[in-house]
């Protein structure tokens, strides 16, 4: 065999098969000021699972007034929760320690963890190439949503789909799913707001729960996110020993005049206080890291309407985030998924339930 035939087999010779895990999240901007701000709405607004209305219709009003406007007013809102110290938003920082604290978890079965978000940076795009550099030929793509709906769980996958479009050699692709319900999340929602609670100098009098919003006609048109919410409140509170009634559920973010899912969580919030209802804790399991609509559209701004109406006391209840709660469900949920792909059973760090 020349050195020519050597050399060309050494090259073409597949390098030894690895199962790579991809987090992703939301995303958020690069920084507080108006350009970073616009440049991270133009990409989130403009994706047509988010904003599903005509280009036609929503173009113009995205790049007039919604562009002119709206990064102003929100990067006031993050730089009221920026970690200025990393420079960074909290979603970043949080998606980043899961990330790696998951790798660590995952490191004895040679399973490398990547990150990226859907908008912004890092990109879902840069994740998967850099699995794929590390010789991963199988992805397990888990975007960090526990309950679905087509403007979260879906287009985080569509744009994995997107990136694997334009390579020639792609990697086989599991996708996470949902896990509204799962008993190890259910578990570390417990444990994590009854630990805060315990914390507290008062007695909550209600604990109300607040999703992320989504207009009533996606619902209409198929979305099963609200029945995903339903199946989370439903499970937590059974596992609490709450009701209804001291376990509200409502949906916050509302955007535009279009009807979103209710109650919303706002006016809600405020009108506690007329029915003597005056120490609260608001908890957000729809997401698992605290991100702008945890810490400053609950906590800043709805917990100062709550005050000015009369309320005495409103404790926001932390996300999961990176504590070892979180990383133990990451874990089983990720080892859940993989069976199959890993060479036999191992049990995950963190307790089921």
């Amino acid at each position: 065999m020349t050195f020519i035939t050597v050399h060309r087999a050494a090259q073409y010779q597949a390098a030894a098969p690895r199962v790579g895990v991809l987090l992703s999240n939301l995303g958020t901007p690069d920084g507080t000021g108006y350009a970073a701000v616009r440049r991270y709405l133009a990409e989130f607004l403009s994706d047509r699972r988010i904003i599903e209305a005509s280009p036609l219709i929503w173009k113009p009003i995205l790049y007039g007034p919604v562009l002119t406007f709206r990064p102003r007013k929100s990067g006031e809102a993050y730089h009221r929760i920026w970690h200025h110290d990393r420079d960074e938003s909290p979603l970043r920082t949080y998606t980043r320690e899961q990330a790696q604290q998951l790798g660590a978890r995952l490191a004895a079965d040679d399973v490398p963890v990547a990150w990226g978000m859907r908008y912004g940076t890092p990109s879902i795009r840069q994740g998967v190439h850099e699995l794929v550099q590390q010789g991963c030929d199988r992805i397990l793509l888990a975007p960090l949503y526990p309950q679905y709906s087509a403007t979260t769980t879906a287009t985080a996958n569509d744009q994995a789909f997107r990136v694997l479009m334009r390579m020639r050699n792609q990697p086989a692709i599991r996708t996470l799913p949902a896990f509204a319900d799962h008993p190890a999340y259910i578990a570390a929602l417990g444990r994590s707001i009854a630990a805060r609670l315990g914390t507290l100098d008062f007695t909550p009098q209600m604990i109300v729960a607040s999703f992320h919003g989504l207009p009533k006609v996606y619902v209409d048109k198929g979305d099963t996110y609200a029945a995903e919410c339903a199946r989370t409140i439903t499970a937590l509170r059974r596992a609490m020993g709450y009701d209804a009634q001291m376990m509200p559920l409502t949906f916050q973010s509302r955007f535009g005049p279009a009807k979103w899912l209710e109650p919303y969580t706002a006016p809600f919030i405020e009108s506690l206080p007329a029915r003597g209802i005056e120490r609260i804790a608001v908890i957000t399991p729809g997401f698992i890291s605290d991100c702008i609509e945890t810490l400053d559209e609950i906590g800043n701004e709805a917990g100062d309407a709550f005050i000015k109406a009369g309320g005495k006391e409103l404790a926001l209840i932390p996300c999961l985030n990176d504590s070892p709660d979180a990383i133990d469900l990451l874990e089983i949920l990720v080892r859940e998924q993989l069976q199959g792909w890993l060479p036999g059973p191992r049990a995950a760090h963190g307790p089921a339930a």
